[in-house]
């Protein structure tokens, strides 16, 4: 396990790398780091504008964290033209380095503090789409019902958890907080989260999966309800029948 000391001399480290580096244009502290929030778990998150060859660069900061910082793995999430390279160290920290071409290096979200060089503004991304969520909800509770009944346990669990999960972000979005990855969800106030606590499946029997799907397609529909009226009107026969499922036989 990675002490704080360690996370410290590595952020400065890669810091310094990047002060040294001519490709890179501008550095920037992204994540809690970067508005004083980190705590204990916190991991690394670096931001660099590169001019020129973009992959040599990534290619270069990669052999550096595996040769020289303990990686035993990488994993990439694209965003736009900017590559999130992902780094799993040997004492379990994360170390996150995103590469963005010089002309879009900048604030994507609050949580960005340039160190060094020149960012550029950049268009902000939108924030999810109730109606979307709405969507995905009812489908993923389509495939709840259809996988209690096709006696799939585990799959009917995953699939009403998927749509905990979007109910949680509708709420999120209502509430003004980051609704992508859980990262709002523990800043609900309690009468939004007591909606869907009661679909936490507490084991793999048929009764039990029955019992939270049916609470979780009603948190649904009070969610849809909020977002559109006549939206909510439509789902409510389907919803409801879904939900009534949860009392046929197996």
């Amino acid at each position: 396990m990675f002490t704080v000391e360690e996370r410290e001399l590595l952020r400065d480290s890669l810091v310094a790398a990047a002060r040294a580096d001519r490709r890179v244009t501008g550095a920037a502290l992204t994540g809690s780091a970067s508005v004083g929030a980190q705590d204990r778990w916190s991991d690394i998150d670096l931001a660099l504008g590169v001019a020129g060859a973009v992959d040599k660069v990534i290619d270069d900061w990669t052999g550096l964290m595996y040769r020289e910082h303990g990686a035993v793995h990488h994993t990439d999430v694209v965003f736009r033209s900017t590559l999130y390279r992902v780094f799993l160290l040997d004492n379990t920290l994360q170390v996150d380095v995103a590469f963005a071409p010089a002309e879009e290096f900048g604030a994507l979200a609050p949580t960005f503090r340039l160190l060094f060089g020149t960012a550029q503004e950049q268009p902000q991304p939108a924030a999810p789409d109730a109606v979307a969520l709405l969507g995905m909800g009812w489908l993923y509770a389509l495939h709840a019902r259809s996988s209690i009944e096709r006696g799939r346990v585990w799959q009917a669990e995953y699939m009403i958890s998927g749509v905990r999960d979007q109910v949680l972000a509708l709420a999120c979005l209502r509430h003004d907080l980051p609704a992508s990855q859980g990262r709002g969800v523990d800043r609900l106030p309690p009468s939004a989260t007591a909606v869907v606590s009661g679909a936490l499946v507490r084991s793999l029997e048929t009764t039990e999966l029955r019992r939270a799907f049916g609470v979780v397609t009603d948190a649904l529909l009070i969610e849809a309800e909020l977002v559109d009226a006549e939206l909510a009107r439509r789902l409510a026969g389907p919803l409801d029948e879904l939900s009534r499922s949860r009392s046929a036989p197996s």
